[in-house]
């Protein structure tokens, strides 16, 4: 297959990217800084640098014409302020899939974030400003993406992120109790994700026993 990931430098996505090429996949990373291409091509991916948060919807969709899915994996990171929150975790998921829908590819896989649906109404009690932003941003990007009939969007919610060894074995379901993931284990999920094709499937994902591709097959 051919996959197009966007924010395509970040620690999941990189462990994501060396398991498709590693497999055969043709693998096409958008990332925004060009001094990370050298790190995207040691991985087996082919680097395209474009800033989210700048280029237009016809200049991605370019790159992504042809893929057979797209993974939304960028993120402004931790110590980014609220604005970016907008313009990454909302604004760039979202011109991801108007540059899917323009090219006509459907799949789409969103990762995202557990404790979303607690920013719904409004700012959550208890919750770090910016961190309350950046999931109020990450759960708009969700209403916006998973109504879309031309895109079939998976919805991937990982808990706390570990560099802790993957096991292979987690918990992948709807209303689980929060907890952690190593990042292999993610990138593992999302493969299998890929390959499974699911059209509106949100899911949370946490360690746990269960294996991966059994977890992934019981996800309606």
């Amino acid at each position: 297959m051919r996959i197009v990931i966007a924010g395509a430098h970040g620690q999941v996505a990189r462990r994501l990217g060396r398991l498709l090429s590693g497999r055969g996949d043709a693998v096409v990373g958008v990332i925004r800084n060009p001094d990370h291409a050298a790190d995207l091509e040691s991985d087996g991916v082919l680097p395209v640098a474009l800033d989210l948060e700048s280029t237009t919807v016809d200049e991605l969709a370019d790159v992504v014409r042809g893929a057979d899915a797209v993974v939304f994996a960028a993120g402004a990171g931790p110590g980014s302020g609220e604005a970016r929150k907008h313009t990454v975790d909302h604004a760039a998921a979202v011109l991801l899939a108007h540059a899917a829908e323009r090219a006509g590819v459907r799949p789409y896989v969103l990762v995202s974030s557990m404790g979303v649906e607690r920013a719904r109404e409004g700012t959550p009690q208890g919750v770090d400003p910016v961190m309350a932003v950046y999931l109020q941003a990450k759960l708009r990007a969700e209403d916006e993406i998973l109504p879309r009939e031309a895109l079939a969007t998976t919805i991937l919610r990982p808990g706390g992120l570990t560099d802790d060894p993957g096991t292979g074995r987690v918990t992948l379901g709807h209303g689980i109790g929060y907890g952690s993931v190593p990042r292999d284990d993610v990138a593992a999920v999302l493969v299998a994700l890929i390959d499974a094709r699911r059209d509106g499937a949100v899911v949370e994902l946490v360690a746990g026993d269960t294996p991966v591709d059994e977890a992934v097959a019981g996800v309606p």
